[in-house]
């Protein structure tokens, strides 16, 4: 439901297992909606404190999960979209620890050695990758991995593997002072209450001040995923089911906030109000306010019919802010929104208009199909209206799931 929502996604891989079955089937699904990818690979903990890998051991493995990964865009690759593989020492790539709650790009540590070897940091992250090494005798960079018939550290392993080992290391040493040199040699310092942590605690500690996850992630994000107004010229033709040379489709191309309203309903969010749902969904075109009167477009609605069509007043538009609802009196194009008083008029998904001409955007297919069947009964008949309507809220909630009444037994059955 989120990759109608969203132009860019961040792909999740484990350092332990690798590429897996999951990875290809998010993959291709963002990839056939036309949604760029960015990718970290996860777990990064595990590959320094249990398994201990060697700093070159680590590098390829890094290497082979990035070549899989790139071999599974580009078999899905889409002429529009264009080249979209990741690549590391593009910053397309980040490594990172999220129970520990750290990460980093290249980037990171190219700006951080850039000054050291009076270089830019775009070709510092160049060298932070591949068959880089630095010559610590002639101060040279090579490509050659020996120096004097002895091996040289590749610079992934040298100037990034080698420091974080070391500083996990004292951390969960419990080294204070000798953590304390190396954070102020990197303009850090720990407070009091860091200082009184021991082993995990304060390893976690000290790795979140140096390499904060948000800050890697999120500028990698923003750095490489493209914007609404760049997106939806090539998602237009893959959303819109109506001309593309019509007024709906421009002002969607163009993103634009005065153009005719059309807003993709992907999801139906309960609300703290007992069976009432905000429909989740964003502003592709025009802008939605509050108190409009709107067309709802349900799923089995086709242009120019009556069927799973209403016409209905917003009561509400808010922001989604984490757990939190912020109301808000108008949300233009470009931006995600939750709006009050149409859950009644839709089921999962739909499409909401505020013109007779525009057409509705393709409904969503779901490449999963149901794992799981169970027949559900109350324990008490008493309760059957409560068990039905926990159905229809479940039903409504998420879109994988399917309620159904089994013939001849009356059964209750729940797929998903």
């Amino acid at each position: 439901a989120a990759l109608r929502v969203t132009d860019g996604g961040l792909v999740v891989v484990d350092c332990v297992s690798g590429v897996s079955v999951q990875t290809e089937t998010v993959l291709r699904q963002a990839l056939s909606e036309r949604i760029k990818p960015v990718m970290t690979i996860n777990k990064l903990d595990r590959a320094f404190l249990e398994l201990q890998l060697p700093g070159e051991e680590q590098y390829q493995n890094y290497q082979r999960i990035i070549e899989s990964a790139n071999v599974i865009i580009s078999t899905y690759e889409d002429e529009l979209l264009g080249d979209v593989s990741v690549y590391p020492e593009k910053g397309t790539v980040a490594f990172s620890a999220g129970l520990h709650g750290w990460a980093f790009t290249l980037n990171k540590f190219a700006r951080m050695y850039a000054k050291k070897f009076g270089t830019k940091p775009e070709k510092m992250a160049k060298r932070l990758w591949g068959d880089s090494y630095f010559n610590p005798k002639e101060k040279k960079w090579t490509k050659n991995s020996q120096c004097d018939g002895k091996p040289l550290d590749r610079a992934f392993v040298q100037f990034i593997i080698k420091p974080i080992e070391k500083v996990i290391n004292l951390g969960m040493n419990d080294k204070i002072e000798e953590l304390e040199k190396v954070l102020s040699s990197l303009g850090l310092a720990l407070t009091n209450q860091e200082k009184d942590k021991q082993g995990k605690k304060l390893m976690k500690a000290v790795m979140q001040k140096w390499l904060p996850a948000a800050e890697a992630l999120l500028e990698m994000m923003v750095m490489h995923l493209p914007s609404p107004h760049k997106a939806m010229q090539y998602r237009v033709g893959l959303l819109y089911t109506g001309p593309l040379d019509d007024a709906a489709a421009k002002s969607m191309a163009a993103c634009d906030s005065s153009g005719p309203l059309i807003v993709f309903v992907s999801k139906m969010v309960p609300t703290s109000d007992r069976g009432r749902f905000y429909a989740f969904g964003r502003v592709f075109s025009g802008t939605i306010k509050t108190g409009q009167k709107v067309r709802i477009c349900g799923p089995n609605y086709v242009h120019g019919g009556k069927e799973d069509l209403y016409v209905k007043s917003i009561q509400r538009t808010v922001v989604m802010m984490g757990k939190n609802a912020e109301p808000v009196d108008n949300v233009p194009a470009g931006n995600t929104v939750a709006m009050v008083g149409v859950d009644q008029y839709i089921a999962k998904t739909g499409t909401i208009t505020d013109s007779a001409d525009t057409h509705p955007l393709v409904a969503m297919k779901f490449s999963v199909s149901a794992v799981v069947r169970v027949a559900v009964e109350p324990m008490q008949a008493s309760d059957l209206p409560k068990l039905v309507e926990g159905l229809k809220r479940l039903s409504k909630s998420d879109p994988l799931v399917v309620c159904t009444m089994a013939e001849g037994t009356g059964e209750h059955i729940v797929a998903g």
